[in-house]
């Protein structure tokens, strides 16, 4: 990649870019980009054009051909905004990095990502399989929309790998799965899932072999890596914690560099493209920040965990970082964080206390009473604001799946989902023991 030049000289980092830390490279990304021509900028500029100027019909043919291919990923040509453009790409650039992935290629919506990711590399005919426990929008899309694709959807329980095996036919092209899983974050153990579909792949031809697919919206690239530890492809929203300030709505699919292509031309033909503004504000704003927000969220998250698991009115409470959690072992050893530490994440997940009826009344009135009196506590769905968030998934983000299925696996009626932000812990846990005295 060529260095712009200043006053005769080629601006170079003094090491390679591999031995700066991540949480440096969040910032600073590539350094210098071949996605555009500049040279002074200390913020990276923002492209606003639909159709960009080309130098002669040639050269316009010259970028069809080699649309969607390695050689235009590394020197594109830009035609139109859906096909590609430079914003964008220095955020899939930086993307890609965050990941440890080869590529990035991001949507106008997580759930655009999560299509992408499913429906390039499947056909009529073929089967998913599927964690019992989906968002609710995942769910509906492989329950009610897939179907009419002729894709297949089995549901197994993941925390246990070998039900993959159990679930999965000679049709089976996708092991889909979020670690940690929403709302519950219950934890799927990635290296033990790769070691059951290599088993199942061997055997198969190229055409034939099941991808592992991994939503990492709640984990981010900071606190866990899906690509180092056996996943084929990376999914995530970037509307949460990568963008982080609730303004900007946004999907990535992350992975290596043959399935690039394949991204790109779907994108391109079902044009859900993220917008040069939205990927500019991720990109300068978001991405930069994930490091400091996320250590900021989960010493709050942890305060927050202790303090509702001694409370007389919670029944349970679902945190990767508190010593009770069933998944400790696992979570420390595949929630880690840039520089090696323990990154539980900033998602607490409780319930409060009665049989299903009474816990329902109590939740709703818990979080009306948030809703209504509480200053650091918002109820809002999504996540991964500087804000604190709160919502009940049962009758909110999990609706769309039926009710047995949601019992089934731990989404109950009392169940509150909390995502923290970046206000004082202390105020945070003030306003819960309000909220939890009134009820």
């Amino acid at each position: 990649m060529n260095r712009k030049r200043e006053s005769g000289k080629t601006r170079e980092p003094k090491k390679p870019l591999e031995d700066y830390r991540l949480r440096t490279r969040l910032i600073h990304g590539s350094f210098a980009t071949g996605r555009w021509d500049y040279d002074h900028h200390v913020i990276p500029p923002e492209s606003r054009s639909v159709a960009f100027r080309l130098q002669s019909v040639h050269r316009g043919a010259e970028g069809f051909v080699e649309f969607a291919t390695p050689v235009a990923q590394r020197a594109p040509i830009y035609i139109y905004d859906r096909l590609d453009e430079p914003t964008r790409g220095m955020l899939e650039e930086n993307l890609a990095v965050a990941e440890g992935g080869e590529m990035a290629v991001t949507f106008a919506s997580g759930m655009a990502a999560i299509s992408a990711a499913i429906f390039s590399v499947t056909h009529a005919g073929c089967q998913v399989v599927t964690h019992r426990t989906l968002y609710g929008c995942t769910h509906e899309l492989l329950t009610h929309w897939a179907p009419r694709y002729g894709l297949e959807t089995t549901f197994c329980d993941m925390t246990r790998p070998e039900s993959i095996a159990e679930a999965a036919t000679k049709n089976c092209r996708v092991v889909y799965f979020e670690t940690p899983v929403n709302p519950t974050l219950e934890l799927i153990d990635i290296a033990a899932v790769r070691e059951v579909v290599d088993q199942l792949n061997h055997g198969r031809s190229e055409d034939e072999r099941i991808l592992i697919i991994v939503d990492n919206t709640f984990a981010t690239p900071y606190c866990q890596r899906p690509l180092a530890l056996g996943a084929d492809l990376v999914v995530c929203s970037l509307t949460k914690d990568i963008g982080g300030f609730g303004t900007d709505v946004g999907g990535a699919v992350i992975g290596p560099n043959r399935f690039y292509n394949l991204l790109m031309l779907y994108r391109k033909d079902f044009g859900g493209v993220l917008s040069p503004r939205n990927s500019w504000s991720i990109l300068v704003y978001g991405l930069s920040t994930l490091a400091t927000r996320m250590v900021n969220k989960q010493k709050t998250a942890m305060h927050v965990a202790q303090f509702l698991l001694k409370h007389p009115k919670v029944a349970h409470v679902s945190y990767p970082g508190l010593p009770c959690f069933p998944q400790l072992e696992l979570a420390k050893r595949q929630m880690v964080s840039y520089d090696g530490k323990f990154a539980p994440g900033s998602i607490v997940y409780f319930e409060l206390k009665g049989a299903d009826g009474e816990a329902a009344s109590a939740a709703e009135r818990f979080v009306d009473y948030i809703a209504e009196h509480s200053y650091t506590i918002t109820l809002a769905v999504s996540l991964g604001q500087i804000r604190t968030l709160i919502e009940s998934p049962y009758s909110m983000t999990h609706s769309a799946v039926p009710d047995e299925q949601k019992r089934a696996a731990g989404v109950r009626p009392g169940g509150i989902r909390l995502a923290l932000g970046l206000e004082d812990w202390h105020d945070i846990v003030a306003d819960l023991e309000d909220a939890l005295d009134a009820i």
